[in-house]
């Protein structure tokens, strides 16, 4: 009694904060609304009384122009004219009277007391009750009867209050009077039943359902505090009462009455938190109720109607504005969700499903007479195939009324609105939702993998897909199906039940080719609809075909044929699989409107072209068949737009590049490995048959395709292609052409290894001038020049010069591998000069420099071969080759020096210098020293005349340059 009694008076206090916020609102408003306008320019300015007095001020008066609210019209004071008092020589009366000096003073001393004094008056009885108790003057009955005496009496003191306003002049007082009576009624019930137990929980309940009643009767007469007092009293009246077992029948009509009648008063006064605040207890309830435990057969209904008119009945005639719809929604979904709560705890049984179909058909009607709570429909469409999902074990005579029904009411309803003016997405969504979501929730609960099991779901998903397809087909000629998404969201769902229906009726392995089937189905709507977004939804079903191509065993051992992994136990299915998807593919990329996905399609179709292929092909001949794709491709894309088959041109060479993988990196290998000095063996290349099949001939396909589709494939595919077709056939020459020579050992490497560098390199060379003297190809005849230069440099001249490395030159001099070997790169920087001559004039002081290397090895090779014979790097070194070394170091001076003369080469001659210097240098610090007699004179004498002919010459030369 304590409790509710706190809980009153804190509701009281809390409301008179609340209403005092509004007052000070509202004369802040008025204030503005009266102040006077602001003088005009010119006009004379108004005459003030310097010492006006206080009395003479007009006081506050509340005006027409002040806002109204529920509030205000509740609390607002009578204008009442007050007749003067004449004191003395002034006159008082009520328009003198002066505001408090402070908010303190008017908060404490003016407006709390009045409702401390209602509360006071409630404390008083309850303590005059207690006094009676104690001393045991009254009986219990006289007490009961005492304290409903005395709550009537505060509510009569109201009424003499409201009636006697002129004298009373403040609402608060009747307010409180009316609030204390309505407290110490509530209090004398319930100390009646449960102290006293003059009365049992029926009574009781109903006494307090009374005072609800006239709590809320005595708010039209009184305001806001009584309603709240009918409010809390009312619905904590049935916790109060105490009755251990409740009738739930009877509670629930209570809890309607209540909740219905507080909502009535909601409306009718404009009480928005009278309405709100019922409809939260009420629901409080329905769920104290559904944790009661399992309801009999009038209990579940009683309860069942109750959230109905809990969601549905009080929100639509409580409320209104442009709150009213937020509120109905969320109340719509409460009730859903208790509704759930009644069927789960209810055993399923048809009673609580009929209960669902009743609250269901309000919501159809609730959607049709207000479009915005078009949401509402599927919340209700959720919660019903959740709740069918989680009936456990129901029967199937059972079953399939409730899933019709649901069918009839979601799917029906939103199909009759779909295409009318108020139909939008969230229809289709239904009608989608509601064949899908009946479809799985019977698989769920019946499905049990058997042939039988199969052709029934197989024909339940067809027949579920004609309620999309049905609904697509009533907007075929409606223009609105062109330009949003209803029509492709139908597709899309008739669709997914079509793909169900072939996972249900078909085998396994045929769900790529169903897949494929119905995104060619929506590919083709969406060109006879014309609707994009139905293509948009083509696209997921093509990529989907694809996903369950490769998905599973089956899939993955047919994804490894495509790098000749493995074999296919069933090549026919494998081929069938693979080559409808790829066709599926192929007329998206032909078909479809999305540039985008045209080429995406275009690379995953020739994959998948080639997937088909693979699962039939022997894997030796899949790079070349891959290959050849690229001319037939070439050749039909000379009759379409130029890069139109680009995508799937560049998918087929990129899969001949990496079957040409394997061969090149077997030729990298052994080939990188030459670099550091090792030999290049031709028992370490691939094998002639690898060598043919994934590199000669795959460039010789891509070359015809270059020169078939020129327009097909791009300048910068052209150039790419000319590289690969470059390197394929330069490395298949290679292979080729080690194989005639077949050196698999050291002693065969020794024995003809310069032979075979110094052919490959001349024929480097003699490609290079054939590229650019017959066909003109500037570009290609350098590039083969450098590297016919480029070889000799590095494999002859540097990491296996015979003159340290074991080479066999021949053994006739002049008439062997060194003039050769030395003079193709001197041939072939020569022939760089013709064809590019300004860039080598830039730079032929480099150019110059290699050839004078270039002689220099070449002669002292020479010269090692006469003494020393095939074999060049033996360490024995005779008198007369070391004599000879010198000879021809000073021959060569000569050479350059009449070379240099001739060409007007400065650094021809400082090159002839210092080879004279050398050579001096060698006479008399080397030669002289081991020789005697004849061969020291003829030295001396050799050198002298060389010096004497240098020096001529270039005195000579030097004349000529002064004259």
């Amino acid at each position: 009694m304590l409790v509710a009694l706190l809980l009153i008076v804190g509701g009281i206090v809390l409301f008179d904060t609340r209403r005092r916020v509004m007052e000070l609102e509202d004369r802040i408003i008025m204030i503005e609304t009266e102040a006077q306008p602001a003088a005009a320019p010119g006009a004379p300015e108004p005459v003030r009384a310097e010492h006006a007095p206080a009395e003479e001020q007009p006081p506050f008066t509340p005006t027409a122009a002040a806002r109204r609210s529920p509030w205000t019209e509740t609390f607002a004071e009578p204008e009442v004219a007050a007749e003067p008092e004449v004191i003395g020589d002034e006159q008082i009366g009520e328009a003198a009277y002066v505001q408090p000096a402070s908010g303190f003073e008017d908060l404490f001393g003016r407006r709390l007391p009045i409702w401390a004094g209602g509360v006071t008056l409630a404390v008083a009885g309850a303590l005059l009750v207690k006094y009676s108790i104690d001393s045991g003057l009254l009986s219990p009955i006289i007490r009961v009867l005492l304290g409903l005496i005395f709550g009537a009496g505060l509510i009569g003191g109201a009424e003499v209050a409201l009636r006697q306003e002129a004298r009373v002049r403040d609402v608060r007082v009747r307010q409180a009077l009316a609030g204390a009576g309505l407290a110490t009624l509530y209090a004398v019930i319930l100390a009646a039943a449960n102290l006293y137990h003059l009365m049992g929980p029926g009574m009781a309940f109903a006494g307090l359902a009374g005072v609800t009643a006239l709590a809320m009767g005595l708010s039209l007469r009184f305001g806001p505090p009584s309603a709240m007092l009918g409010l809390v009293g009312g619905l904590a009246a049935p916790a109060l009462a105490g009755a251990d077992e409740p009738n739930i029948p009877l509670l629930s009509c209570y809890l309607a009455l209540t909740v219905g009648g507080l909502c009535a008063l909601s409306r009718t006064q404009r009480w928005m938190w009278l309405g709100v605040g019922a409809l939260i207890g009420g629901a409080g309830w329905g769920g104290l109720l559904l944790l009661s435990g399992a309801l009999d057969l009038a209990s579940s209904l009683s309860v069942g109607l109750f959230i109905l008119a809990l969601g549905i009945a009080f929100p639509l005639f409580a409320f209104s504005g442009s709150r009213a719809t937020l509120i109905r929604m969320v109340s719509a979904v409460a009730a859903s969700a208790q509704m759930a709560a009644l069927i789960a705890t209810g055993g399923f049984t048809l009673l609580h499903w009929a209960l669902f179909g009743l609250l269901s058909a309000a919501f159809l009607w609730l959607s049709g007479r207000e479009p915005a709570l078009r949401r509402l429909m599927p919340v209700g469409l959720a919660v019903g195939l959740l709740l069918s999902g989680a009936w456990p074990a129901p029967a199937a005579s059972s079953f399939a009324p409730v899933i019709l029904g649901l069918v009839l009411i979601y799917g029906g309803g939103a199909l009759w609105r779909l295409w009318r003016p108020a139909g939008g997405l969230i229809e289709a969504g239904q009608v989608a939702g509601a064949a899908l979501g009946s479809l799985a929730v019977s698989a769920l609960h019946f499905y049990r993998g058997s042939a039988a099991d199969d052709l029934r779901f197989a024909l339940m998903a067809l027949v579920a897909s004609a309620l999309p397809a049905l609904a697509m087909a009533m907007g075929w000629s409606n223009p609105a199906q062109r330009s949003d998404a209803r029509a492709a969201l139908l597709a899309t769902g008739a669709a997914i039940l079509l793909v169900l229906a072939g996972i249900f009726g078909l085998a396994g392995w045929t769900l790529p080719l169903v897949v494929g089937i119905v995104a060619v189905a929506l590919l083709l709507l969406a060109a006879q609809a014309g609707n994009a977004r139905i293509e948009w939804s083509g696209w997921a079903f093509a990529f989907t075909a694809v996903a369950s191509l490769v998905s599973g065993g089956r899939g993955l051992d047919e994804l490894g044929r495509l790098a000749g992994m493995g074999a296919d136990a069933a090549p026919g299915i494998a081929l069938l699989r693979w080559s409808g998807v790829a066709l599926a593919l192929t007329l998206f990329a032909w078909r479809a409107r999305l540039a985008e996905g045209r080429l995406v399609a275009q690379i995953v179709g020739a994959l998948c072209a080639y997937g088909a292929i693979a699962q039939v092909a022997p894997v030796l001949w899949l790079g070349p068949i891959a290959a050849l794709g690229l001319p037939l491709l070439a050749e039909g894309a000379r009759r379409l737009p130029p890069l139109r088959l680009l995508p799937a041109l560049a998918t087929l060479f990129l899969l001949t590049l990496l079957w040409a993988a394997e061969p090149l990196l077997a030729w990298v290998e052994p080939a990188v490995m030459s670099l550091l000095g090792r030999p290049l063996l031709v028992n370490l290349l691939p094998d002639m048959t690898d060598m043919l099949l994934h590199l000669a001939l795959p460039a010789a396909l891509i070359a015809l395709a270059l020169v078939r589709g020129k327009a097909a494939i791009g300048p910068i595919g052209r150039q790419l292609a000319a590289i690969v077709i470059g390197l394929f056939g330069t490395i298949a020459l290679h292979i080729l052409y080690r194989q005639a020579f077949a050196i698999a050992d050291h002693a065969a490497f020794v024995r003809a290894g310069l032979a075979e560098r110094t052919i490959w390199e001349g024929l480097l060379i003699m490609a290079g001038w054939a590229a650019w003297r017959r066909f003109n190809r500037r570009g290609v005849a350098l590039t083969l020049l450098a590297a016919g230069i480029a070889h000799n440099l590095l494999y002859t001249l540097l990491l296996h010069n015979p003159l340290w490395a074991a080479q066999a030159v021949g053994s006739v001099p002049l008439f062997n591998l060194l003039a050769p070997a030395f003079a193709i790169p001197l041939a072939g920087l020569w022939l760089a000069g013709r064809i590019m001559p300004e860039p080598a004039e830039r730079c032929a002081r480099f150019r110059d420099g290699g050839f004078m290397v270039l002689i220099l090895l070449f002669a002292f090779a020479t010269l090692r071969q006469l003494f020393t014979g095939p074999m060049l790097n033996l360490r024995h070194l005779s008198a007369g080759e070391d004599i000879g070394r010198s000879v021809l170091a000073i021959i060569l001076a000569t050479g350059f020096l009449l070379w240099g003369i001739r060409r007007g080469g400065r650094d021809w001659r400082i090159a002839s210098l210092l080879l004279m210097l050398g050579a001096v240098a060698k006479v008399f610090l080397l030669d002289a020293s081991g020789l005697t007699g004849l061969l020291r004179i003829a030295s001396f004498l050799a050198l002298g005349f060389s010096l004497i002919g240098i020096g001529w010459l270039y005195s000579r030369h030097l004349r000529a340059d002064t004259h």
